[in-house]
């Protein structure tokens, strides 16, 4: 999937944002919209990593409630989805 990303978007500027709700609450429970059956944390991070190559300037993630979130399982996937965004950044330079 990502191959056919980077095929379609080429030389463009690149905006990522992640929606953490698209992670399986088993994986992410701190947001306020939690369904079953979505990304796995694996593969949440293998899709931004994925994106190697393209022209990133910028990113954010949404959807996190710390509420919610017990024990900071969201949290260090959030910071660590966040992060390998400003790794895809810093690889350009």
């Amino acid at each position: 999937m990502c191959a056919e990303l980077r095929e379609r978007i080429g030389a463009r500027p690149v905006y990522i944002t992640c929606d953490i709700d698209a992670v399986d609450p088993a994986y992410a429970p701190g947001t306020g919209t939690p369904v079953p059956g979505g990304l796995t944390a694996r593969e949440a991070l293998g899709l931004v990593r994925g994106l190697g190559g393209l022209r990133v300037c910028g990113g954010d993630l949404v959807e996190y409630c710390p509420p919610l979130d017990h024990a900071d399982i969201t949290a260090h996937l959030s910071a660590y989805l966040v992060w390998e965004m400003l790794a895809l950044i810093a690889l350009q330079h």
